[in-house]
């Protein structure tokens, strides 16, 4: 049962960028946006200060309160889509009900659009051009290839359809020759899809969902879900069972999570060559 080490790689992915950093002279700025306090998006915020740092990249967080309008928020994107000294920048998510996420994301320019979230990017992504593609699929795929995991003709199930990471990682896989299902929370019978999965890809956000008697032996799971059990950080899998019929496996917290980091920060470095 290997291990998918995404805290391995993504040191590798970051002492690269780090190298090519070094040689640009001119400095980069990677902006984040952090709206509310939340405990989960003031950590997620704080990696990615620490991640974009140790490479060299400067790091700019522009609080605002959970009040803030949709008007100055977009006031503030439209600020920093026009700062010449922002390489890149992303609005940390989920944002309060109030606001329109789509509206926020849409309104960011495509040239700086390091989360890959902005249409075009999408777009751009789902006709397998170049493109800010979004870090958390982008980072699952580079694990699958660097433990050399064939996709092409597989079976792999997607559990999740969300836009941050199930459809985007199923637009990927496409593109890269697998047979691809989407299931969600809608699905009748979700164990009788991923018993025939080659590789299962997990994104719904639901704690242990996936059990050992769901999988059969030999199947690649890349576990995209992160959630507090009592004192316990838990992915969507249940890691200690599935672990006994994987030919590979992602760990929680280590896998998919330091991918994502890695890859938003790499974005970074994309946006200031602006070959896209």
């Amino acid at each position: 049962m290997p291990i998918l080490d995404g805290r391995a790689l993504a040191d590798k992915i970051l002492n690269s960028v780090k190298r090519k950093v070094a040689r640009i002279k001119k400095p980069l700025t990677l902006a984040v946006i952090l709206v509310g306090k939340s405990p989960a998006s003031v950590a997620y915020v704080r990696m990615k200060k620490k991640s974009a740092e140790k490479v060299g990249i400067k790091f700019q967080k522009i609080d605002f309160p959970e009040t803030i309008s949709e008007k100055k928020l977009l006031a503030e994107i439209d600020k920093l889509n026009r700062d010449k000294k922002i390489t890149g920048f992303i609005v940390q998510l989920p944002l309060p009900k109030k606001i329109n996420e789509l509206k926020i994301i849409s309104a960011i320019d495509p040239a700086k659009d390091v989360d890959g979230f902005h249409p075009l990017n999408f777009g751009k992504g789902f006709l397998n051009m170049p493109a800010l593609l979004p870090a958390t699929p982008a980072g699952m795929m580079r694990l699958l290839d660097e433990y050399k995991i064939d996709l092409v003709g597989k079976e792999v199930v997607v559990i999740g359809r969300s836009n941050i990471v199930g459809k985007p990682m199923a637009v990927l896989l496409i593109n890269r020759g697998a047979t691809v299902t989407v299931c969600n929370r809608r699905t009748k019978d979700l164990a009788g899809h991923t018993k025939k999965a080659d590789i299962i890809i997990a994104a719904a956000g639901v704690p242990n969902l996936v059990k050992a008697g769901m999988v059969k032996k030999g199947v690649v799971v890349v576990d995209a879900g992160c959630a507090k059990v009592g004192d316990k950080l838990v992915g969507d899998v249940d890691f200690q069972q599935v672990k006994k019929k994987a030919s590979f496996i992602t760990p929680v917290p280590g896998g998919v999570g330091p991918m994502t980091v890695a890859t938003l920060i790499e974005n970074t470095l994309l946006a200031s060559e602006k070959n896209f």
